[in-house]
């Protein structure tokens, strides 16, 4: 009776920019993520997290490889969640990544955090 793995959440390792304390303000008071630890002083890797999304921001001040890294968070609420961020500004929402539906059947929309890393948010259409 051997149990099958089954994967769980993913928590992606991201650069984050030279000043992590700029990074984690932005997630926190941006996209209503909340530090779960950091360490470092000055800070150099901090775990923020939001519901089931955790992200690991490390400090990391190559803007290529910030720039070049983007990954996507599914969500309920996907509506609901674009209009909390237009609340808080919409700055970060990204300039060709508005709230729409995909022809793979996705609702999403993207930003762009404060050291240019790219975060889908999605939701299934259904």
């Amino acid at each position: 009776m051997s149990k099958q793995p089954v994967l769980k959440n993913i928590s992606p390792m991201i650069p984050a920019g030279n000043d992590l304390e700029k990074s984690i303000a932005f997630y926190e008071q941006q996209l209503g993520f909340k530090l779960i630890h950091k360490e470092g002083n000055p800070i150099t890797m901090a775990v923020v997290k939001r519901d089931s999304a955790e992200i690991f921001l490390l400090k990391n001040d190559d803007q290529h490889l910030a720039e070049w890294t983007t990954f996507r968070i599914q969500v309920d609420g996907i509506e609901q969640l674009y209009q909390e961020f237009q609340v808080h500004g919409g700055h970060m929402i990204h300039p060709n990544g508005q709230l729409q539906t995909k022809p793979w059947g996705m609702k999403e929309f993207a930003i762009i955090d404060v050291a240019g890393v790219c975060i889908t948010f999605c939701e299934p259409e259904n």
